[in-house]
């Protein structure tokens, strides 16, 4: 029973720091564009690399 009182706050108190860490992410902008990165790896808008032909291979 006496663990209660050591348990109760231990619980409050990491729950209390998950809530502020996902406060503080919510306000730096974390979850601003939850889509956008999932598009950018799909579309290919960078232009290819220049291909080097080097002289006397076939």
């Amino acid at each position: 029973m006496t663990d209660f009182l050591y348990l109760v706050p231990i619980a409050l108190g990491l729950g209390l720091a998950g809530l502020a860490a996902f406060m503080w992410a919510m306000r730096s902008g974390q979850y601003d564009d939850l889509d956008g990165a999932a598009e950018r790896i799909l579309l290919d808008d960078d232009k290819p690399l220049p291909q080097k032909h080097q002289a006397g291979k076939s």
